[in-house]
């Protein structure tokens, strides 16, 4: 399998005359539970980390010397968030893009660019482009990809702590066969999304 080069589209940028791009990315977009993450990264030029990927293709341990890695050597991280109350009004895209606008513009310096893992960007509000697999193809989306997934998994352990019954450090809020039959046993919880449990609600299942 051919090694990609996940700094060709920085570079591309760079050729059309933009200096400093950061990638952003989010975790938590299909959970049950739980707010959306999202961070923003500007790495060192033509910098990347042993073992960077996509999140989802790296474990949790190297996830973890990962994230702290990159927040060590980054030139500008930031790691936001929208809580499942938000996710309930706006609806889960538009948080999705609020929460990685919202780290983007919390980057100190300020980019001239943004790369989006995806292919939706309403809400960006400053120049960019969407790159469908935008992780596995940028190092710098790859490295906002960790930090709002170990960003994310750690909340979701915090929340276990407050909320036990739903063992969250097991499933992070995912719709997993556990999760539904602690739902089912306990009902939603103040960090559930209201509009996520519809079909669970419409199916009677609900307490």
């Amino acid at each position: 399998m051919e090694k990609v080069d996940l700094w060709a589209l920085e570079e591309q940028c760079r050729r059309e005359g933009t200096l400093l791009v950061c990638g952003a990315d989010e975790a938590g977009v299909g959970p049950l539970a739980g707010d959306v993450y999202a961070a923003a990264v500007i790495l060192p030029w033509g910098w990347v980390p042993e073992g960077l990927n996509d999140s989802k293709q790296v474990t949790p341990k190297r996830r973890d010397r990962l994230f702290d890695e990159i927040r060590e050597k980054a030139v500008a991280w930031a790691v936001t968030s929208v809580d499942a109350a938000a996710i309930d009004e706006m609806n889960i895209l538009a948080a999705r893009l609020l929460a990685m606008d919202r780290a983007i513009r919390a980057l100190d310096p300020v980019p001239d660019f943004a790369l989006i893992d995806g292919n939706r960007d309403k809400g960006i509000s400053c120049p960019h482009r969407t790159v469908v697999k935008g992780d596995s193809l940028s190092a710098n989306i790859a490295a906002a990809s960790i930090l709002a997934k170990v960003s994310r998994d750690r909340y979701m352990e915090e929340m276990a702590g407050i909320y036990p019954e739903y063992e969250f450090d097991r499933h992070k809020g995912y719709p997993t066969k556990r999760h539904y039959e602690l739902l089912r046993q306990y009902g939603p919880c103040p960090i559930h999304r209201k509009s996520f449990l519809k079909k669970f609600y419409a199916r009677g299942e609900a307490t």
